[in-house]
């Protein structure tokens, strides 16, 4: 059954990742990884000294820059078209139920957000993308928690993004042991033969949420600066 999702169901990853997909393909396999939890926790007492949610422009600041990348690296346009493109999901009913309650435009639905993109100047395939969200500590862990049990509850599902039609596998990662939440996951995208593996990782302290997508490289490298400089450190 084909259900339309006016605002992009899969907001946490389908914005992002079928961004990557447009200019990134990766025909090496990934690589088994043990059974995981997407999500994990750290123990009692870690870190939360952000207590108050931030602005957005002050998330802005927080974001990493392209001399925390390295040289090569430019920053990407945001492609607004994409964020509110009609997107139906076929194939997964936990994705379904989302619906528009849960994301809009594109980004997760909390109040106050800052995104950044960037694409490496000599290569198709190394792009990397940040976003970073502040609300109360209760409201980042469960609605988090929401959006990436509903992925990883579908293995397997399809997307039809316009006339584009897309299969996507996801599988549960283990997570960095970073700030009080942690969640990662692999997805693949496959369509006219071409496939992209896109790594999402998000780490939430306190108030804080950092989100790190791009190729599984990519955000292994970056996703520890990114979060010590969101937390301004």
């Amino acid at each position: 059954m084909r259900v339309r999702v006016t605002t992009t169901a899969l907001g946490l990853v389908a914005a992002t990742a079928l961004g990557l997909y447009a200019c990134s393909t990766d025909t090496s396999e990934p690589k088994p990884t043990a059974p995981s939890s997407a999500r994990t926790g750290t123990p009692a007492g870690a870190d939360t000294a952000t207590a108050t949610p931030l602005s957005s422009a002050a998330l802005a600041t927080r974001l990493l820059g392209e001399q925390d990348l390295g040289s090569g690296y430019t920053p990407k346009p945001e492609n607004s078209s994409s964020q509110h493109a009609d997107v139906t999901v076929l194939g997964c009913p936990a994705l379904n139920d989302l619906g528009g309650d849960a994301v809009t435009g594109g980004s997760l639905d909390f109040p106050h957000r800052a995104k950044a993109a960037f694409v490496y100047a000599d290569s198709s395939n190394s792009e990397i993308t940040e976003e970073l969200y502040s609300d109360t500590a209760a409201k980042l862990s469960t609605g988090t928690d929401r959006i990436f049990d509903a992925m990883v509850s579908c293995p397997s599902y399809q997307v039809l993004a316009g006339s584009t039609l897309i299969d996507i596998q996801v599988q549960k990662i283990p997570a960095p042991r970073l700030g009080d939440e942690q969640w990662s996951q692999l997805l693949t995208y496959s369509t006219d033969g071409q496939r992209t593996v896109v790594k999402q990782t998000a780490v939430r302290t306190g108030t804080l949420l950092v989100i790190v997508s791009g190729s599984p490289a990519l955000v292994d490298t970056h996703i520890t600066s990114a979060v010590r400089t969101a937390l301004g450190r």
